[in-house]
């Protein structure tokens, strides 16, 4: 029978051997690693390390510095609001406004209204007191005369034809004295007072005492209520006239009385202020702070004078121009 003979083991390696493979394994896995990734970069402008809420202090920080050096120019509140800019509106419409109110031609347009409407009125006062008294002038005139017979009916015509006379005398006056020309004639006072009488007593007649029927006691206030109609017919004829020539003699002036020679003249100080004040309103147009034909508005807040001053020195820069 044959025997089998086991092969040997191997020799064991020796530390030489050992230190050797453990060297190359480490060169291998050097070689064969991925690459580590390179650490982050800061951020621009930022350190290493900042965080999230340094950063946002940072940015409250640059804020607030920002924020200082605008709130130092005050130039925001040199401009004017909507508010203000209302009110200087209507203080430049209010002082438009009364300068045009001092116009000769403003004031002679004004004058001329209103004594149109004062005679209008007087004239519808006048027809509508005389209508007033036509009943009581026609019971004076029908002398008891029935109802609806010719005498009765005809008795209404007489104050209508009397009015109509009165208002053609009044009218004539009234329209002479708004054209200046007052008339101031004897004959035409002695007709207004004759009408004016007649239609009167014609009204008063039957209500006094004497006049009364038998049995009917007498009034005061049945004769007062027949004789309003004429006494104002009487009041309106005669202030009329008057009213009109005073208006006849209103002096409106002329333009050349606003100008800055009147203003000057009214004291004696007032000449050499408005001088300066010219002398200073040229240099300010010069350099260009004012325009070339200021307002008097616009003179009054520039040089702080008062608007008389303003209004002459406006005036005298028209003037030399």
């Amino acid at each position: 029978m044959s025997v089998t003979h086991s092969p040997d083991p191997p020799p064991e390696p020796t530390p030489q051997q050992m230190a050797a493979a453990l060297a190359d394994l480490e060169q291998l896995a050097n070689t064969t690693a991925p690459p580590t990734a390179p650490a982050p970069a800061p951020a621009h402008g930022a350190e290493p390390g900042e965080t999230d809420r340094v950063r946002k202090l940072r940015a409250e920080v640059a804020e607030a510095h920002l924020l200082a050096d605008l709130q130092a120019d005050d130039a925001p509140l040199l401009l004017d609001t909507s508010k203000v800019r209302k009110r200087r509106k209507a203080a430049q419409q209010a002082a438009r406004l009364h300068a045009l109110d001092q116009d000769p031609e403003m004031r002679a347009w004004q004058a001329a209204r209103m004594r149109r409407l004062l005679v209008s009125g007087a004239m519808v006062v006048l027809a509508l007191s005389l209508a007033w008294s036509t009943a009581g002038v026609q019971q004076f005139a029908a002398e008891g005369a029935p109802a609806w017979s010719p005498a009765w009916m005809f008795a209404w015509l007489v104050e209508p034809f009397m009015s109509l006379a009165l208002l053609v005398v009044v009218g004539a006056r009234a329209y002479m004295g708004t054209r200046g020309q007052p008339i101031s004639n004897r004959t035409l006072t002695r007709i207004e007072a004759l009408f004016l009488a007649l239609t009167f007593g014609m009204n008063a007649w039957p209500h006094l005492p004497w006049s009364l029927p038998d049995g009917e006691a007498f009034t005061v206030g049945g004769v007062v209520l027949h004789i309003i109609g004429p006494t104002v017919a009487v009041a309106i004829v005669t202030a009329l006239p008057i009213i009109l020539a005073a208006f006849a003699r209103l002096d409106h002036g002329t333009r050349a009385t606003l100008t800055g020679l009147t203003y000057g003249a009214n004291t004696g100080a007032s000449t050499g202020v408005s001088a300066a004040l010219i002398e200073r309103a040229q240099v300010l147009i010069a350099s260009g702070e004012l325009p070339a034909e200021p307002s008097a508005y616009r003179l009054q807040r520039t040089l702080g004078c008062a608007m008389d001053d303003a209004r002459a020195v406006r005036d005298s820069l028209r003037n030399d121009a």
